[in-house]
């Protein structure tokens, strides 16, 4: 089908669907240029692809970002509440923290974590002693050291 032909069938459907429209339903003359181009610009797109819908998230303000840093929680984005750790949050969300930092203009340097439940995880980790392979705990530096059995 040729570009003039499909222009001439656009142009017909659209007469036929107006004439028809109007002759079933009152319209006040202004308004049917309007009815003809609006028809018109739907036959004309029967077929092509639906335009992709891009969401836009508005960034964020630095007073923003120093507002939603607490010791006690960090007070996301997406929905307004706070959380200790977003990281879960963000999953069920699909997102990265990267993405998320990404999305809403943090910088890289944006914590996932609350800075007083880092602190008490760490603690509790150093507690139990996580992290000292290789390093004498206390009780082994305080003890005196063998002196050497000398069998005579």
């Amino acid at each position: 089908m040729t570009e003039e032909t499909q222009t001439a069938d656009i142009l017909d459907m659209t007469v036929g669907i107006v004439a028809n429209y109007l002759s079933n339903n009152r319209l006040d003359p202004d308004q049917v240029g309007a009815l003809i181009t609006a028809t018109h610009a739907a036959l004309s797109n029967v077929g092509q692809p639906e335009p992709l819908l891009v969401e836009t998230y508005d960034r964020v303000s630095s007073a923003q970002v120093r507002k939603s840093m607490t010791d006690d929680g960090l007070v996301s984005f997406i929905d307004g509440k706070t959380y200790k750790t977003l990281r879960r949050h963000l999953t069920t969300n699909g997102l990265t923290p990267d993405e998320y930092r990404d999305r809403y203009g943090l910088p890289s340097t944006y914590p996932i974590v609350a800075p007083a439940y880092s602190a008490a995880r760490s603690e509790m980790a150093k507690a139990i002693g996580l992290g000292a392979k290789g390093r004498k705990s206390k009780s082994d530096a305080t003890a005196p050291a063998k002196a050497p059995s000398s069998k005579k």
